[in-house]
């Protein structure tokens, strides 16, 4: 059955990064673990349909699947993507969320581009039906909290290593939508990244918000071969990357078959004080601005792939949010999707997963016990007061999924 329509979309997060407890031991964070979805995962997907929802960002748990070299584990893969294609849900598949194997050990490690490259190949020869795909969700994040703040997996913190692990991971972005083409030439890649932007308290960051703003577009820039600033380009070389590495990324060709999904939060903008820390900012500019200026940059279509904000003010965010996302579109913005992420609560997110406190985070539309939260309610109707309207627009990601 071919679909052209406008993409309103959740996503069951699936983040497993490692991480260090107090007491020196190294833990797997794993988000569909803490959440119960191993468990309830069919009726995780009825929630899915319950809410009038046809697109859903959604992958197995890389760890757990990709076994060893070429070795892969489809079992709990097999059962959940049979189901959604059974309920007619289309998964827009996350392939890598802030994690890699234990075997393969870190986003540093030079092998996983073509590691990864092969899982990707091997998943889609097992689901060629499948178009829609986020290689590797958030490239930037997962290279910032890695081997910038070192946060998660690597867990390094210096510049030679924010670059290596960025270019280690958008090489294995690259590559995997280049596997995957080869198997399903109509792939569709929705690039889950994002939207950063740095204010500056006083005229002594001026420099230092520029260079974060330029920074903050390295993962786009190789995966989709724009070419970086000067001041950029010494950075990327300053810390390692050759000109011979830099050049690969403009070789590609890949852009042509990728949409920018932009992830909005109330943290993703940024205030440098005078004293060279680094605040949240609240949404100062919002969705529409910082996503224009993406948009501005790459001029590709556009969906809205992730926000949220806890109770009580959940609703009104989702409101402000949409009100953001429609004026884009209306303002000639090819925007093809929205996203509310996600669709369960989430656990030790205030901590962007740094503690292992399992304190439940109040985030989704329904809540852990899967009853539906106002939130939930709100986007349900939003999206059925929304959907004919806007499905007759001229433009839409087009499916053969059947």
């Amino acid at each position: 059955m071919a679909a052209s329509k406008f993409m309103f979309a959740t996503g069951i997060e699936n983040s497993y990064p490692t991480i260090q407890l107090p007491n020196g031991t190294i833990k797997r964070v794993d988000e569909l673990e803490k959440t119960g979805h191993y468990q309830h995962w069919q009726q995780d997907f009825e929630l899915v349909k319950e809410m009038g929802i046809e697109f859903l960002r959604y992958g197995p748990p890389y760890y757990r699947t990709h076994v060893g070299p070429d070795q892969y584990d489809w079992e709990f893969t097999d059962l959940t993507f049979n189901r959604l294609r059974e309920l007619n849900i289309t998964p827009i598949v996350d392939l890598c969320h802030f994690g890699v194997p234990d075997w393969m050990g870190g986003f540093l490690n030079p092998d996983f581009p073509r590691l990864f490259a092969s899982y990707c190949r091997a998943f889609t020869l097992r689901f060629p039906y499948i178009q829609l795909y986020t290689p590797i969700n958030e490239i930037y994040v997962a290279a910032m909290f890695s081997a910038q703040n070192g946060w998660w997996n690597d867990r390094k913190a210096s510049d030679r290593d924010f670059v290596t692990a960025l270019k280690t991971i958008c090489k294995a972005n690259v590559l995997g939508m280049l596997a995957i083409l080869e198997v399903q030439p109509e792939a569709t890649f929705i690039q889950s990244e994002s939207s950063e932007y740095f204010h500056t308290e006083t005229p002594s960051m001026l420099e230092k918000a520029h260079h974060m703003n330029e920074k903050r577009f390295l993962s786009l820039d190789l995966t989709y071969g724009y070419p970086v600033s000067v001041t950029m380009y010494e950075f990327l070389l300053d810390n390692g990357m050759t000109r011979d590495e830099y050049h690969w990324f403009g070789q590609t060709d890949i852009k042509a078959k990728c949409v920018m999904g932009n992830d909005y939060y109330r943290t993703n903008e940024h205030l440098l004080c005078s004293d060279g820390s680094v605040q949240p900012a609240g949404d100062m500019f919002g969705y529409y601005v910082v996503t224009k200026q993406y948009y501005d940059r790459y001029r590709l279509p556009v969906m809205h792939t992730e926000t949220n904000l806890a109770d009580p003010q959940a609703v009104n965010w989702l409101k402000r949010q949409w009100a953001n996302a429609h004026r884009l579109k209306q303002d000639g913005v090819p925007l093809i999707g929205f996203t509310w992420y996600s669709l369960l609560d989430q656990v030790d997110w205030d901590t962007a997963l740094r503690e292992d406190n399992n304190r439940v985070n109040p985030l989704g539309l329904y809540d852990l016990n899967r009853k539906i939260r106002p939130v939930g309610v709100a986007y349900k109707a939003l999206i059925e007061s929304w959907k004919d309207v806007l499905e007759q627009e001229s433009y839409g990601i087009h499916l053969n999924y059947r």
